[in-house]
């Protein structure tokens, strides 16, 4: 792992070995499928050093949120996660991994889903639009916080997407078709 990502990660989770563990067995499982996809796909020229070190700070977040079954103990909405992590980034001068955590969110969310379902994030499109930040949301679909053994099926991802909209179901086919 970089230094500058083990600074930060230890910075904000060093007083919660658990939420640290599990934060670094799933964001190290969204890296190397990343690199994966990036080795297989030579022809996208993602560059592997954003998505080794936007994988492994993509949910810095959840620190602030609360989600007790992964250990999360803050004071936020888990739907914020990326907003508040990418705001983290920023404050540390790392433009270009804040874009990944506030992006990786289902597939994206879009002003409209903001708008429909009120969601508590500024009316802004929050979809992935560089190659290293669709293919760590299509990555990340794949490795669940409470439940780190397991390897998600496109299957599975496409149906525990659904409950956000066919939009993102469909938005996850065109990547599974790009990358796997």
């Amino acid at each position: 792992m970089n230094d500058f990502v083990q600074r930060i990660i230890d910075s904000y989770y060093d007083d919660n070995p658990e939420l640290k563990e599990i934060l670094i067995r799933h964001s190290t499982s969204v890296r190397d499928m990343a690199l994966s996809v990036a080795a297989h796909h030579p022809e996208l020229h993602a560059d592997t050093e954003i998505l080794d070190n936007g994988s492994m700070l993509h949910d810095i977040g959840i620190v602030f949120c609360d989600a007790p079954g992964i250990g999360c103990h803050g004071t936020h909405r888990y739907i914020l996660h990326g907003r508040l992590g990418a705001e983290l980034l920023r404050e540390e001068g790392y433009e270009t991994y804040a874009r990944i955590a506030e992006r990786h969110t289902g597939t994206g969310i879009t002003m409209q889903m903001i708008e429909q379902q009120h969601l508590p994030l500024p009316k802004k499109d929050f979809s992935p639009e560089t190659i290293e930040e669709k293919i760590i949301c299509y990555s990340d679909k794949f490795f669940s916080k409470t439940n780190l053994q397991h390897t998600k099926t496109a299957e599975e991802v496409r149906k525990s997407l659904a409950k956000f909209g066919e939009e993102s179901v469909h938005r996850f086919d065109i990547w599974h078709e790009m990358f796997s």
